[in-house]
C-alpha cells in the first residue's frame, strides 16, 4: 500500500465529498469506481456502457445507487491499490482503534486456456483489529437512477430485480443485517459477490480468496511483461493498467472513459457520455500500447478499428459493440455529479463529420506493417483496404468538419483535421514503399505533398505568427502542437517555434493548458485539458527546452488523484479534476510523455 493514513472529515466517510478522488477496478468486461472509504459509487452492468447498478456518483444529494461498509464511530481511513494490480485495499478505523479491511476487485485470470473475466465484483470485508461494528448497505438502481425496490432473499443471496436487469448479491455474511442495513460486530471475514442472478455452487469464502490470489497474480504477470521507462515507473504502470481496464476485450474497443456526464467545469452544461470508443483516440492509444509492449491489447484494438473502418459515412465514435446506436437522451432520474446536470446517455457526436478519423485509422494500423513482434503482419490486401480510407481522406482534407473538439453548432476547415488527412496519405506512401508497391508509393507521396503545400499555406496566420485552429481564423488551438508529432513539419521549422510561443501566451495558464480560448457552443472554456499539457511538454522537448519540459511533466504528476489517475480536465484555479473519468486521452498522454522524457536504463541502471 502506497497511500498514507488520512483522517476523515466527518464521522461517516459516506458523508464526504471526495470529488474524483476515486479508484477504478475492472477486468476488461465490467468496471466500477469506488471512494477512499470503499463506497462503490459507479458500476455499469454488465458492460461499460450499460445502465449503472451503482449510480451514486451522478445522483446529486440522493443516497441511492451505491454499496458501502459503514464503520461506527469511524475516525480515519486509508486506501490504495495493491502494488501493480487493479485490486484496491481500504482500511477504516474507529475511535477505539478497531479496524476493518476491505478488498475490492473484479476477477480476471487465465482458466481452461482462456481469460476468465465475468461481470462480477468481489468484496472481502475482514476485521483488522479489535471488534469493529459495521453496517453493510447495498442500494442498487436501474433505468439510470431509479432505486430497485424488488428484492428476494435466498439462503445465501439477495436478488435485486429491476425492470430490465437482475443482480444477485451472494455472500456468507448475515443476510438479515445486510437487507435491513443493521450494524453488527464483525468477528470474521465476510465475502460478497455481485453479479448475474445465477446460483453460486462453490464455497463463497474460499472462492473469493482464490479469485483474489489469481487476479493478483494475473496483474503482476501482466505488468512484468510491460516495457517501461526508467523514470516515473509507478505512474506509467498505473496508467497502463488503467488503459487495460478500459479495454472491452470481447470486441477490442477501448473506451474514452468509464463515466458519463461528469461536467467539464462547474455549472457549464458540458456533460457528455464518454463510455464509447472515439476513432480520434486510436492513434494515441495504439502509440501508447506499442511503446508499452502491450501488443495483444494493441492488436485487438486495431482489429476493432479496422472492423468499422469500411463504413461510409464513417462515424467519429462507436459503442463497444459498434453496431449499436448512440442516440443521445437525458436521464431524468439522476441529478448529476454534485447535482450538476444534465446526465446524458448516448452521444450526438456520432452524427458529426470529423475528418481526422481517416488519418487516425491509418496511423493506428501502422504497427501491422512495421512492428515485427506481431504474428500477423499487414499485407497488400490490408493496404488496398486502407487505400480506400486514404482516398476519402484526400477528398475530405479541405472540407469543413466539427473538428477534434466536436463543435456542435459550427464547422470549419480545421488544421488538425486536414493534417490527419495528410497523415493518411503520407503513411500510405510509406506502407506502399515497405511492401515494394512503387507506383502506389509515388502516387500517395504526390497526394501527400499536394495536401501539405496547401495546408501549410492556409493554416499559417501572419498576424498571429502561428498555425491557427482553422483556415481563415485567428483562433489558436492546442492541437496544432501535434503537427511535428505526426510528421507534417519538422520541430526545427521556425514556424513551429513561433506557434508554440503563441500557444504559451494565450493557452498556458499557471502550468495548465487550455484546448482553445475562444467562445464555443457553451461560452468561454473555463478549465484546462490535461492531455494538452502533455502536447506542450512534448513540443518543448522537441525544441530542446528539456529542463522546462521535465519540470512541467513532474508538476503534472501532482495533479493525479491519490490513486494515480487523471480525469479529462483540471480547473486552473482550484486544481480540482473535472470531466469524465478515468480519461484514456490523459492516461495515454502521461505514458507517451513519460517515455519520451525519461532517462535511459543504460544511463541510470546498468552503468550505476
Amino acid at each position: 500500500m502506497d497511500q498514507g493514513f488520512r483522517l476523515s472529515k466527518a464521522a461517516m466517510g459516506a458523508a464526504n465529498d471526495f470529488g474524483l478522488d476515486l479508484a477504478v477496478i475492472g477486468n476488461c468486461h465490467t468496471a466500477a469506481l469506488l471512494e477512499p472509504t470503499s463506497r462503490l459509487v459507479w458500476w455499469c452492468y454488465p458492460r461499460f456502457d450499460s445502465d449503472p447498478i451503482f449510480s451514486r456518483l451522478l445522483a446529486g444529494d440522493e443516497e441511492k445507487g451505491f454499496c458501502d461498509v459503514v464503520l461506527e464511530n469511524m475516525m480515519g481511513f486509508s486506501s490504495s491499490y495493491e502494488r501493480n494490480t487493479a485490486i484496491v485495499s481500504t482500511v477504516l478505523t474507529d475511535a477505539q482503534g478497531a479496524a476493518v479491511k476491505i478488498t475490492d476487485f473484479a476477477p480476471r485470470f487465465r482458466q481452461y486456456g482462456r481469460v476468465f473475466r465475468p461481470a462480477h465484483l468481489i468484496r472481502i470485508i475482514e476485521p483488522a483489529g479489535g471488534v469493529p461494528q459495521v453496517a453493510i448497505r447495498v442500494r442498487p438502481t436501474n433505468e439510470y437512477g431509479k432505486p430497485i425496490e424488488d428484492r428476494s432473499l435466498g439462503s445465501n443471496h439477495i436478488t435485486y430485480q429491476g425492470k430490465n436487469v437482475a443482480v444477485r448479491l451472494t455472500t456468507d455474511g448475515p443476510l438479515a443485517y445486510i437487507e435491513q442495513e443493521t450494524s453488527f460486530a464483525l468477528t470474521k471475514p465476510i465475502h460478497m459477490i455481485l453479479g448475474p442472478d445465477e446460483p453460486f455452487a462453490e464455497d463463497i469464502g474460499s472462492t473469493c480468496r482464490e479469485f483474489a490470489d489469481r487476479t493478483r497474480d494475473f496483474w503482476m504477470d501482466w505488468v512484468r511483461r510491460l516495457s517501461i521507462a526508467y523514470d516515473w515507473q509507478d505512474a506509467i504502470i498505473r496508467a497502463a493498467i488503467t488503459l487495460k481496464i478500459s479495454n472491452f476485450e470481447e470486441t477490442g474497443a477501448i473506451v474514452a472513459a468509464l463515466t458519463t456526464s461528469i461536467p467539464e467545469a462547474p455549472r457549464s452544461g458540458r456533460t457528455w457520455d464518454y463510455r464509447y470508443c472515439w476513432l480520434r483516440d486510436a492513434y494515441f492509444v495504439v502509440k501508447a500500447l506499442n511503446r508499452l509492449g502491450a501488443t495483444e491489447t494493441m492488436e485487438s484494438f486495431i482489429s476493432f478499428i479496422l472492423g468499422i473502418a469500411a463504413q461510409d459515412p464513417l462515424r467519429p465514435v462507436y459503442g463497444v459493440v459498434p453496431t449499436e446506436g448512440l442516440d443521445e437522451v437525458v436521464a431524468p432520474n439522476l441529478k448529476g455529479y454534485r447535482g450538476d446536470g444534465p446526465v446524458r446517455v448516448g452521444n450526438e457526436a456520432a452524427l458529426q463529420h470529423q475528418n481526422d478519423a481517416f488519418g487516425s485509422i491509418v496511423l493506428a494500423a501502422m504497427p501491422m506493417f512495421f512492428d515485427r513482434r506481431l504474428p500477423r503482419p499487414g499485407d497488400e490486401g490490408l493496404f488496398r483496404f486502407l487505400e480506400s480510407l486514404g482516398l476519402r481522406a484526400a477528398k475530405a482534407a479541405f472540407t469543413p468538419d466539427a473538428g477534434i473538439w466536436e463543435y456542435r453548432s459550427r464547422t470549419h476547415i480545421h488544421t488538425y483535421s486536414a493534417a490527419m488527412c495528410w497523415a493518411a496519405s503520407s503513411r500510405l506512401a510509406a506502407i506502399a514503399a515497405h511492401l515494394g508497391l512503387d507506383e502506389s508509393a509515388r502516387d500517395w507521396t504526390e497526394t501527400a505533398n499536394k495536401i501539405q503545400d496547401v495546408l501549410l499555406e492556409q493554416a499559417w496566420n501572419d498576424k498571429r505568427q502561428a498555425f491557427t485552429s482553422a483556415f481563415g481564423t485567428e483562433d489558436l488551438d492546442a492541437s496544432v502542437l501535434l503537427l511535428p508529432d505526426i510528421g507534417l513539419i519538422e520541430p526545427t521549422d521556425p514556424r513551429f517555434a513561433q506557434t508554440v510561443s503563441a500557444v504559451e501566451k494565450e493557452l498556458l495558464n499557471d502550468k495548465h493548458v487550455k484546448r482553445y480560448a475562444a467562445n464555443d457552443d457553451f461560452g468561454m472554456p473555463e478549465v484546462a485539458f490535461l492531455a494538452c499539457r502533455y502536447w506542450l511538454i512534448d513540443a518543448w522537448w522537441s525544441l530542446g527546452r528539456r529542463e522546462e519540459a521535465r519540470e512541467l511533466f513532474v508538476d503534472s504528476l501532482r495533479h493525479r488523484n491519490s490513486y494515480g489517475l487523471l480525469a479529462e480536465d483540471i480547473h486552473p484555479v482550484t486544481g480540482e479534476l473535472w470531466g469524465n473519468f478515468p480519461q484514456t486521452y490523459s492516461m495515454a498522454g502521461l505514458i507517451l510523455t513519460a517515455m519520451r522524457l525519461s532517462r535511459s536504463w543504460e544511463d541510470r541502471y546498468w552503468r550505476g
